[in-house]
């Protein structure tokens, strides 16, 4: 299984069979210029929350192909307004199967609304159980304590967390909440894209070594093997 980073906080899980883009945001991010969109044709794509950072391509790429999107029910409503119906809605705590595993959807502790200030629903992450891997993509969130109760029902191989503070966690309430979680295999996301959001990558993988757990900062097209 395989993970490909496309920027800020998107990326593709190749799982060998079935491809899950995560928030689509790679057309209208500056860093991401050197991604052509036309090779990319996931089967499922999934969204965290409705700021744009994470939905501008949504459209793009379920018009050109029948990928089925996974999300949060008001996300579902706002793009059958646009056309579109191949949808599997979820709320939080909610599960579901699917042809590649499992999805059961978590709170991420973040606001949610569209470009024009109407509600966006819940912000939420994803916790994905595939070919005996349990991968735990947080979405933006804050840091809450509520993340160790996820590891009591879900043992964590990876996780992806946002590192970039400001809107979301910083490198330091990344760390902890990859203890929180009991895994020590940590990919971060949503960092660099703005200027508030810039880090210290070296000082960031320093801190996670601290606490003897290994941070992996990918560039953009950079491949994990999960």
């Amino acid at each position: 299984m395989k993970f490909e980073y496309y920027g800020h906080a998107c990326f593709m899980i190749d799982t060998g069979k079935e491809k899950l883009l995560f928030d689509p945001f790679i057309q209208h991010n500056p860093l991401a210029n050197v991604i052509s969109t036309e090779d990319i044709d996931p089967d499922y794509i999934f969204i965290s929350h409705a700021h744009d950072d994470h939905i501008a391509d949504i459209e793009f790429f379920t018009k050109k192909s029948s990928t089925q999107v996974i999300c949060n029910f008001e996300i579902m409503n706002w793009l059958q307004k646009k056309g579109l119906n191949n949808f599997q809605p979820l709320n939080i705590g909610g599960k579901r199967n699917f042809s590649f595993g499992t999805v059961r959807m978590t709170q991420a502790i973040h606001s949610s609304s569209f470009s024009d200030g109407s509600y966006g629903g819940t912000a939420a992450g994803f916790v994905l159980e595939i070919n005996d891997k349990v991968i735990f993509y947080t979405g933006d969130t804050a840091l809450y304590s509520d993340l160790k109760l996820i590891a009591d029902f879900h043992p964590i191989d990876w996780v992806l967390l946002p590192i970039g503070g400001v809107f979301t966690m910083d490198a330091s309430d990344a760390c902890k909440a990859a203890q929180l979680l009991k895994c020590n295999q940590v990919i971060g996301l949503h960092f660099d894209t703005f200027e508030a959001i810039k880090i210290d990558k070296i000082k960031a993988i320093q801190l996670f070594k601290t606490q003897q757990l290994n941070l992996h900062i990918p560039t953009i097209k950079q491949t994990i093997i999960l």
